[in-house]
């Protein structure tokens, strides 16, 4: 098992590296395919409209990164391989509430009860769903864990604004902006006025306006600043990216967030069950339909 990167202390945390890494549309679309099977440079370039340029920078990241190893082409490490959940979240939340795609999503089936099915995030303990407005988890910022800490550092230069929209259109909205991320986090833990907005991201009016509106916009955000229906069914996709950065990126002075959930009593730890059977998805279980 590859060992988790160890943090400096004081400086960015988890949440932050891993927004800054896996908030960036390239990134998550060299993924996916890899997920599904690409390995080689000339795969990525006859499956995605990505060029020579951004495609190397993109790899040659995430390799350094820990994400995929070199050899006979690109191959995924087992911390490469766990973003599946995250995919997989996006992917349904993105089937469900986007209509503008450039591609058509393709429909899931679980391989192991033979049905369509939504991914369900779950507690790994007890198995019980989870949903964002249950009041089940307990918790917060840990001990690596501020505003300032989880803002990721713009590193990659992203889709350009007048692009055709693009294969994850809004979710690389939500998460691949640093001030957008940050605010989706901040709702997520019951901030709604606009000043608690700004304390928390400590940036100037205009930005926190800016962002709000284009939350909004999105249909994320109601009127007075809180979460809708749409908003609220990110949840998963936030829980399981939380998950994944706390299990490869240790910071020295502790963990950035820490939840317990209050039914179990057991720290909360994110899983994906099969909506039509209930069983754990698992990678290897999870198939694309035309």
């Amino acid at each position: 098992m590859l060992e988790a990167t160890e943090l400096p202390a004081g400086q960015g945390n988890a949440i932050g590296v891993t927004l800054g890494l896996l908030g960036d549309e390239w990134s998550l679309l060299i993924l996916r395919e890899a997920l599904l099977g690409a390995s080689r440079f000339v795969d990525w370039r006859a499956r995605l409209p990505i060029s020579n340029a951004v495609l190397t920078a993109r790899l040659n990241r995430l390799t350094e990164a820990g994400l995929f190893v070199r050899g006979n082409g690109y191959r995924l490490t087992e911390r490469g391989a766990d973003v599946w959940a995250i995919l997989l979240s996006i992917w349904a939340w993105e089937d469900r509430w986007v209509s503008s795609h450039v591609e058509r999503l393709p429909g899931r089936v679980h391989r192991l009860c033979g049905k369509p099915f939504d991914p369900v995030l779950v507690c790994s303990a007890c198995d019980t769903p989870v949903l964002a407005n249950d009041r089940s988890l307990e918790g917060g910022f840990g001990p690596s864990g501020s505003w300032e800490r989880c803002v990721p550092a713009a590193a990659t230069r992203r889709r350009s604004a007048g692009a055709e929209a693009g294969f994850f259109p809004e979710t690389n909205a939500l998460i691949g902006n640093r001030w957008s991320a940050a605010l989706v986090g901040a709702a997520f833990q019951g901030v709604h006025r606009f000043s608690d907005f700004q304390r928390c991201l400590n940036s100037s009016p205009t930005m926190v306006a800016d962002r709000l509106r284009t939350l909004h916009t999105l249909g994320v955000l109601t009127d007075d600043y809180r979460l809708t229906a749409k908003g609220v069914a990110f949840f998963p996709v936030v829980m399981c990216l939380v998950g994944w950065a706390q299990r490869w990126y240790r910071a020295a002075d502790g963990p950035a967030l820490v939840y317990r959930h209050a039914p179990c009593g057991a720290d909360f730890v994110a899983a994906l069950d099969c909506s039509s059977c209930g069983d754990r998805l698992a990678r290897k279980d999870v198939l694309p339909t035309s």
